[in-house]
C-alpha cells in the first residue's frame, strides 16, 4: 500500500451548513461531482475534501456513531508565514468557526492555532519554518 491520502471524508450532521461554511464562508470551490448527498472540494496536491451525512458515513464503514467531541483527529493547513495564519484564522471565525487555541509561537518553533468548524471538525492553521511549502501549498518530508 502507497503512503498517500486520497480523501479526506467528514461527517455531518447538516450537510447544507458545512457546504456554506466551506464554500461561502472560507471560499473553497465546490466540485461538480457534488450532488445532494455529498460535498466534494479538490484541495491542494491531488486531495479532495468530502462532506457527508455524519450517519451515513459511520454506517457505511459499519460504525456506531459515538457523537460529538474529539475524535483524535485533527485537519492542518500550512500557511506562509504568521500573518497568513492570523488572516485564515479571522476569515474562518468570520465564516462561523469556533477558535479553540490564537494563532501563537509553539514550542517547536512555528506559530499556530486551532479552529472547529461548524460541525465540530477541528482544523490546525500553521506556519513551520522547517516545512518549505510547494506551489500547490504541499509539505515534502526529509
Amino acid at each position: 500500500m502507497k503512503p498517500r491520502v486520497s480523501l479526506v471524508t467528514l461527517g455531518v450532521g447538516d450537510l447544507a451548513r458545512a457546504r456554506r461554511f466551506y464554500e461561502t464562508g472560507l471560499g473553497w470551490k465546490v466540485s461538480g461531482a457534488s450532488n445532494e448527498h455529498v460535498v466534494f472540494i479538490q484541495l491542494g496536491g491531488g486531495v479532495a475534501l468530502g462532506l457527508f451525512g455524519r450517519s451515513a458515513l459511520a454506517e457505511d464503514a459499519h460504525l456506531a456513531d459515538a457523537g460529538t467531541g474529539f475524535s483524535g483527529i485533527t485537519l492542518a493547513q500550512n500557511l506562509e508565514s504568521k500573518e497568513a495564519v492570523d488572516r485564515a484564522m479571522d476569515l474562518a471565525v468570520a465564516a462561523g468557526a469556533t477558535v479553540l487555541k490564537k494563532p501563537q509561537d509553539v514550542f517547536w518553533g512555528g506559530y499556530s492555532g486551532y479552529f472547529a468548524d461548524p460541525e465540530g471538525h477541528v482544523w490546525e492553521l500553521a506556519w513551520n519554518p522547517f516545512f518549505p511549502l510547494s506551489d500547490d501549498g504541499g509539505i515534502t518530508l526529509s
